[in-house]
């Protein structure tokens, strides 16, 4: 019985990897999206999304199986606790990259202004925290998870200098201003996504020390 449990909490750690993976080339197609204005690469992450959803809900009921039939305790709970809740924070994850998708899709269809937000350094961050915070859970490392929490901020930073330099061109072309709406909308779908990589660093710290880290001040 014991082997076989093993087994099983093994299998469930390679299939939130498996989704972490997936929603790592997801978050990376949705950047170049933004970057190139694509359209058609727009679409295809949109449609994609049943991916992540189906493999986000065999990952929570073979976690559920395994409460029901081993009751595991202590740090076993803990693991299992874990990932069903980075479990949940990949699927966010995903959601909002479809959102980021649905934005690209419009303003791919629209001329574009004189003004557009470069993206390109909240991307690159964003994808280091989500790349990172599945990196601190594979290694179980506190001092990776750290790390991405105190990103978050940085992040944050960019998506204030996005939405007032936004409003400015706002205030210059209010013609245009459903596309500046639209690209508005891709900082916070960005920013939000370093949200759940930062949720998943601080699960890292509670699976390896025991304690729960949100609301504490960094």
């Amino acid at each position: 019985m014991t082997k076989h449990f093993r087994r099983e909490l093994e299998n469930v750690k390679k299939r939130i990897l498996t989704l972490g993976s997936l929603v790592e080339d997801r978050v990376r197609e949705a950047a170049l999206a933004v970057e190139h204005r694509d359209g058609e690469s727009a679409e295809r992450i949109v449609k994609a999304d049943y991916e992540i959803d189906e493999l986000e809900v065999e990952i929570e009921e073979e976690c559920l199986k395994i409460l029901a039939l081993h009751q595991p305790v202590a740090v076993d709970l803990r693991f299992i606790i874990t990932v069903i809740k980075i479990n949940n924070e990949l699927e966010r994850i995903g959601d909002q990259v479809v959102n980021i998708g649905q934005r690209v899709m419009i303003i791919a269809k629209r001329p574009k202004p004189p003004f557009s937000f470069d993206y390109g350094e909240m991307a690159e961050k964003v994808q280091r925290m989500l790349k990172m915070s599945l990196d601190a859970l594979v290694n179980l490392d506190v001092d990776i998870a750290y790390k991405v929490i105190t990103l978050d901020d940085e992040v944050d930073q960019i998506k204030n200098e996005a939405y007032d330099r936004i409003k400015q061109a706002i205030q210059d072309l209010p013609e245009r201003v459903g596309y500046y709406i639209n690209l508005l909308l891709i900082s916070r779908h960005l920013e939000r996504i370093a949200d759940h990589a930062t949720n998943i660093a601080e699960e890292v710290v509670y699976l390896v020390e025991g304690e729960i880290f949100r609301h504490t001040p960094y």
